[in-house]
């Protein structure tokens, strides 16, 4: 009965004004007592490690978001240092990971998306990535919240996805159809040794923003799919395996997509499995 409330809640609320509210409140450094006890609370409630932050006290970040993207003490992520290996570009856990089929990705309990509509509806960029790999990791309140680079690359392009901002939870991903490719979204597209990569950043219920390291926060810059460029820049932009590439104010959920054969998951990666950033995931082909 919960579960149903929940999921019905989640249609019945104004998501998008009460994510950005959520925004605000959480980029909010003029009121520090309650900025302390609401971080204090949050601790508390989901058991986040602070052991593990380059900045332990939770009364020396300026902002509730500052926080959330905690930065974590150097050396605490260890990243395999093996070229063959495809990392986990965050900390998390694995919703679900396997093979696209007939451009349909598997979400949860009978429910998929299409991966073209993932990717923003362009054909041409859907086709590298027919009947690939596909990996969601989903990030829970507790978890660190930058995403990181799972193999070097190059930036080819930006794709900013407008939608709905549904909860990610496995609760939603179990009962709301087309979760995944119905949530605002930022798609990455990477140039890398396995050969294309595809990086999408899922927005969700009270996610301040989605932001990255080369165009900071995504805002929209309008109502439809915006597309941004990089592939013809003199200086291309290019992150090394593990580099951050971006986090999210407030949590959700990442889906890596390679070609087919790009790479293979361990066998030991399985729904559920809790993952760390830096940890080999796949083994590239």
């Amino acid at each position: 009965m919960f579960d149903k409330l929940f999921i019905l809640g989640q249609y019945v609320t104004p998501q998008l004004a009460v994510s950005r509210l959520a925004g605000k409140l959480a980029d909010n450094d003029r009121t520090p007592a309650l900025k302390n006890r609401v971080i204090k609370w949050f601790i508390g409630r989901y058991g986040v490690n602070m052991s593990e932050a380059a900045e332990p006290n939770p009364e020396a970040y300026p902002s509730f978001n500052a926080f959330f993207t905690r930065e974590l003490k150097p050396g605490i992520r260890p990243l395999d240092p093996d070229p063959k290996v495809l990392t986990s570009p965050v900390d998390g856990a694995i919703s679900q990971l396997g093979q696209v089929s007939d451009d349909r990705v598997f979400q949860a309990k009978g429910q998929s998306f299409s991966l073209q509509e993932l990717l923003g509806g362009d054909t041409e960029r859907t086709k590298p990535f027919e009947n690939g790999e596909f990996a969601t990791i989903y990030l829970s309140p507790k978890d660190y919240h930058r995403i990181h680079m799972p193999v070097s690359g190059t930036l080819r392009e930006m794709i900013h996805v407008p939608g709905k901002l549904f909860s990610v939870n496995p609760v939603t991903a179990e009962n709301v159809p087309n979760l995944f490719a119905r949530n605002e979204r930022v798609v990455a597209i990477f140039d890398t040794d396995i050969g294309p990569l595809a990086m999408v950043l899922v927005g969700a219920m009270i996610v301040g923003s989605v932001e990255t390291t080369w165009a900071g926060v995504v805002v929209p810059s309008g109502d439809g799919v915006s597309v941004s460029r990089y592939d013809h820049l003199k200086t291309p932009i290019r992150f090394e395996k593990g580099q951050e590439m971006g986090r999210f104010r407030l949590g959700s959920t990442v889906i890596l997509v390679a070609p087919k054969g790009a790479t293979e998951w361990k066998q030991d990666m399985i729904a559920g499995k809790t993952v760390r950033m830096g940890e080999a995931f796949g083994i590239n082909s």
